[in-house]
C-alpha cells in the first residue's frame, strides 16, 4: 500500500502560546509624535467575533521609508481579545513606489491568521483622508467599487478602525500572493 499525501492543516489556534511578544502592537510609544491608534475587530462569515486570531501589520514610515533607517519600527503584531478586537499604535505612513516606479496611497500591509485558515490571509489599509492619492492607487483602481471599499479604514478619534471580515457579504478584500 503507497501511502496518499498527508491531508492539510489549518493554522492555530496556537498563536497565545508564543505570539506576540510584549508591545508588538506598539509601533511607536504612545504618545510619540504623529501616534494614531488603528483599531478593529475580526469577525467570521457568520459576522461574530474571532477571539482567536493574529494580526500582523508592515508599513513605511511617514516620509515613506521602510527598513533600518526608517523613523519606526515597521512591523507589529497584535492578538484578538475575547470580543474579536485588536489594537495597534502607529503613526501614518507615507507614499511609497510601486513597480513601475508610480507613487502608490499610503496603506499599511495586513496579514490575519486564525482558525480555520490554511494559510494567512493578506490585505492592505488605506486612509480615508488621502482620496486624492487613494484615486491614483494602481492597485486600488483595479478593483470594483465594493471590492475598494473593503480597503479604506474609517476615521475614528485618535487614529483609524478596520473591520476585518473574512467571510461573507461584508468580507474583505484579499489578495492572492
Amino acid at each position: 500500500m503507497t501511502p496518499g499525501p498527508t491531508p492539510s492543516q489549518t493554522i492555530g489556534p496556537f498563536f497565545s502560546v508564543a505570539l506576540p511578544a510584549p508591545d508588538e502592537a506598539r509601533l511607536v510609544p504612545p504618545g510619540a509624535p504623529g501616534a494614531v491608534t488603528l483599531e478593529g475587530t475580526v469577525r467570521d462569515g457568520a459576522g461574530e467575533p474571532v477571539d482567536d486570531a493574529l494580526l500582523e501589520i508592515w508599513q513605511a514610515d511617514p516620509t515613506g521609508r521602510y527598513g533600518p533607517d526608517a523613523a519606526l519600527r515597521g512591523f507589529g503584531r497584535c492578538l484578538t481579545d475575547g470580543a474579536g478586537r485588536y489594537a495597534f499604535v502607529t503613526v501614518r505612513p507615507g507614499r511609497v513606489p510601486d513597480p513601475t516606479g508610480a507613487l502608490q496611497a499610503p496603506h499599511i500591509d495586513v496579514s490575519v491568521f486564525a482558525r480555520g485558515l490554511l494559510d494567512r490571509l493578506v490585505t492592505r489599509i488605506y486612509l480615508p483622508d488621502e482620496e486624492e492619492a487613494n484615486a491614483v492607487d494602481g492597485l486600488l483602481a483595479s478593483l470594483p467599487e465594493q471590492a475598494r471599499s473593503s480597503l479604506v479604514a474609517v476615521a475614528v478619534d485618535g487614529g483609524f478602525r478596520f473591520d476585518v471580515h473574512l467571510q461573507g457579504e461584508r468580507e474583505t478584500t484579499f489578495f492572492d500572493l
